[in-house]
């Protein structure tokens, strides 16, 4: 028996199987972490890349602008955010900006929005600025005043675009807690003028237009990319 006893202590056979068991889970774990740390950072370029697309898209149509322009981009934007699922936890808000009738200063003429997730604009909403001076200085974040404005040069159109997603982890250890990412871009519209908006006379139009129709040259169809719907 003591014989048995002495040869167990030193039999080493199997030390390197238990160590390997104690090192598994920190090894499990590094490696989600950098996974999930992988991932994280594909989905933070996906939402930067949805709001260049976007707003360079929107820049480019020529002419005239309508619904379908819109929802194609839109939907060409939620396709490429799909593999983070994007429609269904993000929100893109496209906005028109321009000088107001009295070229006082900015004006949100229209916005058209796309994605699921219930969220608003931190720069404001369709009609702020018109014939007053509270966008003088440009359009900026509400919930960050220190943050730069955004201005259109008189006779010309901004497209602005704000981006904001709700990041979906795959692993099911939440290593970083709940993160929301946001994108800003912003495009001058290359040849599309503002569409007017004085009357005959001259003087300013007292009833903006709510229709996206009337605004800046777009072109209504029997669907639009309305900012108070919300889907995938």
């Amino acid at each position: 028996m003591m014989s048995f006893l002495r040869n167990l202590r030193r039999n080493c056979s199997g030390v390197a199987m238990i160590e390997f068991a104690f090192s598994l889970p920190i090894i499990l774990l590094m490696g989600l972490g950098g996974t999930e740390l992988a991932h994280m950072a594909i989905a933070r370029e996906r939402v930067d890349q949805i709001a260049m697309l976007v707003a360079d898209n929107a820049a480019r149509v020529r002419d005239t602008i309508d619904e379908n322009d819109v929802n194609d981009i839109m939907t060409g934007a939620k396709l490429v955010g799909q593999s983070i699922d994007f429609g269904a936890h993000g929100r893109i808000i496209l906005s028109n900006v321009q000088n107001n009738p009295t070229n006082t200063g900015q004006w949100i003429r229209w916005q058209r929005c796309a994605g699921a997730k219930n969220v608003s604009s931190t720069y404001g909403n369709v009609n702020d600025g018109w014939q007053d001076t509270s966008l003088s200085a440009g359009i900026y974040d509400h919930t960050n005043t220190t943050a730069g404005k955004i201005s259109a040069a008189p006779g010309t159109i901004v497209m602005f675009v704000e981006v904001v997603y709700d990041y979906q982890p795959i692993v099911p250890v939440n290593y970083f807690g709940a993160r929301t990412f946001r994108a800003t871009q912003a495009f001058n519209v290359r040849d599309r003028t503002p569409a007017s908006s004085t009357n005959a006379d001259g003087t300013v139009n007292q009833n903006p237009p709510l229709d996206i129709k009337d605004q800046s040259n777009l072109v209504a169809t029997n669907k639009n990319s309305s900012c108070s719907l919300y889907s995938a």
